[in-house]
């Protein structure tokens, strides 16, 4: 239950390109716990964050700051570290999940259906290596910044020329490019909450009123997109969007939430596409959405969330039983 003596630090902003984003977020998870809990803070990912965590004295935190810094680990061993519980996966989860090729990698190992893919290095010749994936992957294909979210960098291209040019722009901008196939489906999502145990929310369709691909302006804008719950799939590959969203997300290790997104064509398998580990709180995000139509309102969803980072930490601080250690002899000779 929600604890009025309790402090909750909302971590949002940084130096991610998603930073408005998160301020979106944090904006929006404020009212809830302002209403629940005794004190809300927000904190920004900065360089003062650790002496605020401390001067603030903070019980728990609410990372928002999607992107690179507060969603590939880096702001979460911080927490680790300071021992601060916080909402959301560990350190070792969100990396894991930030990194697309990692990502891949991880799951295709345990059999998740992929789209087949060439990961183009900074180093390697662009005019090669588009020939490569052509060759590989065929002449349409999509870019993906290997660390981004939310869309950002994401290219598409069409023939040799085309891919060259783009993955020139792409490596001037990161060190290393997943190349996929291009799979003709539908957009499809599907949340894990994952608290004392594991939930599946509703599988989500996602449309834009033009017909565009889900981009960032798409995602964030207002009346951009429409979220079609439950999603319009067959009864066989809902059943997998949910099942593989599930494992995905026990693979990678993440806590609390998740979400993955698919491409699902007409028939057959549903195509596997990325794991966001620190879903955004946005008047306009999947989670929320697939939440309510499992019966969570977003305040209740909010509290669950901090609710369970509460009972994490206290877990921490009360010590748990460890393999045994054996006693050493360091006495010197």
């Amino acid at each position: 239950m929600p604890d009025k003596s309790k402090t909750i630090a909302v971590i949002c902003g940084g130096l991610s390109p998603e930073a408005d984003v998160s301020r979106l977020s944090a904006n929006r998870i404020t009212p809830c716990l302002e209403e629940h809990y005794g004190r809300v803070v927000h904190l920004e990912l900065d360089q003062t964050l650790p002496e605020q965590l401390i001067a603030q004295q903070v019980d728990v935190a609410f990372p928002v700051a999607h992107g690179p810094y507060g969603e590939d680990g880096r702001l979460q061993g911080l927490l680790d570290i300071m021992g601060v519980p916080y909402v959301g996966s560990g350190a070792l989860a969100s990396a894991c999940s930030l990194d697309k090729v990692i990502t891949k990698r991880l799951l295709q190992s345990a059999g998740i259906p992929m789209a087949k893919d060439r990961v183009v290095y900074h180093n390697e010749c662009p005019d090669e290596a588009a020939l490569d994936c052509v060759e590989q992957l065929g002449p349409k294909v999509i870019i993906k910044p290997s660390g981004q979210g939310s869309g950002i960098g994401v290219q598409f291209a069409m023939g040799y020329e085309d891919l060259k040019g783009k993955l020139k722009t792409g490596l001037q901008m990161d060190e290393k490019l997943l190349v996929e196939e291009f799979v003709t489906g539908k957009e499809i999502t599907a949340g894990v909450l994952h608290l004392d145990d594991y939930q599946v929310l509703p599988v989500t369709e996602i449309t834009t009123p033009d017909g565009a691909w889900y981009d960032y302006v798409h995602r964030y804008t207002p009346g951009l997109s429409d979220h079609v719950i439950p999603a319009r799939i067959s009864d066989e590959q809902y059943r997998r969007v949910q099942e593989i969203a599930l494992k995905a997300h026990q693979i990678l290790g993440c806590h609390d939430i998740s979400r993955s997104d698919f491409i699902v064509p007409e028939s057959g398998e549903p195509v596997f596409a990325e794991l966001n580990n620190l879903p955004g709180m946005t008047p306009t995000s999947l989670f929320p959405d697939g939440a309510r139509h499992a019966g969570i309102s977003f305040e209740a969803l909010i509290c669950k969330l901090v609710d369970q980072a509460l009972k994490r930490g206290e877990t921490l601080r009360n010590g748990r039983d460890y393999w045994p250690i054996p006693k050493l002899d360091i006495r010197p000779s």
